[in-house]
């Protein structure tokens, strides 16, 4: 049983991983790999939508990942695209990437190589990873345009999309922990935080919702 406290502080954390961007046309439309094939589903709809003429799926697998999408995030994300009706030629696979820095850095190489030109990429990723996602693009592709999207659902409706509360209030705790600490590993640019959402975030983490923070700074996963 998840507390009404607990589920109130998750939500103030939500609204703040969401950077609420209205999607656009962009030259490519990039999904991060994860455990949630809701990003695919999101990307090809926006390729549908016409918002991007080429999409880039990309990852390999995580702890989170490995038993759920043996193959890779990125092979089962393109089979996803495809069941919905994306056609192959628009797909870009990244099958290497094992956290969100190389899905960035391996997405960009692997459009320099097919010969696609980016200014703007929209950015599609889980929820609470919309704002992390994008400080770490400002700093590492600076010189694109970013525009986030995420599956449009709230926070209990997702959670029970993905089927385990606690599993997602404890990847929103660990998300809020990167935006506080990646900017200094020189991955991300600095982002306010609201003094109401860190005082969240401590509660969360001071209750147990703890399996994604990261122990010790020096490791960057």
């Amino acid at each position: 049983m998840i507390p009404a406290q607990a589920w109130a502080d998750a939500r103030l954390l939500w609204d703040y991983h969401r950077m609420h961007h209205t999607p656009r046309p962009c030259s490519v439309a990039v999904g991060l790999g994860s455990h949630d094939l809701g990003v695919a589903d999101v990307t090809a709809e926006l390729y549908h939508q016409g918002m991007a003429p080429v999409i880039v799926l990309t990852g390999a697998t995580s702890p989170t990942t490995r038993a759920r999408m043996a193959r890779g995030e990125a092979v089962h994300y393109r089979e996803r695209a495809l069941q919905l009706g994306v056609p192959d030629f628009a797909v870009v696979l990244e099958p290497r990437a094992t956290n969100t820095g190389e899905n960035i850095e391996f997405a960009k190489a692997v459009l320099a190589e097919v010969g696609v030109t980016v200014s703007s990429v929209l950015l599609v990723s889980k929820p609470y990873e919309e704002r992390r996602s994008y400080a770490m693009m400002r700093k590492l592709w600076p010189e694109v345009e970013v525009v986030c999207a995420s599956t449009p659902m709230g926070l209990e409706e997702y959670a029970d999309s993905i089927g385990d509360a606690r599993m997602v209030i404890d990847m929103i705790v660990g998300a809020l922990q990167r935006v506080l600490i990646v900017p200094g590993w020189g991955l991300a640019i600095e982002q306010a935080v609201p003094d109401t959402v860190v005082a969240a975030y401590e509660r969360l983490r001071d209750h147990g919702f703890t399996s994604r923070l990261i122990p010790d700074a020096a490791q960057r996963t």
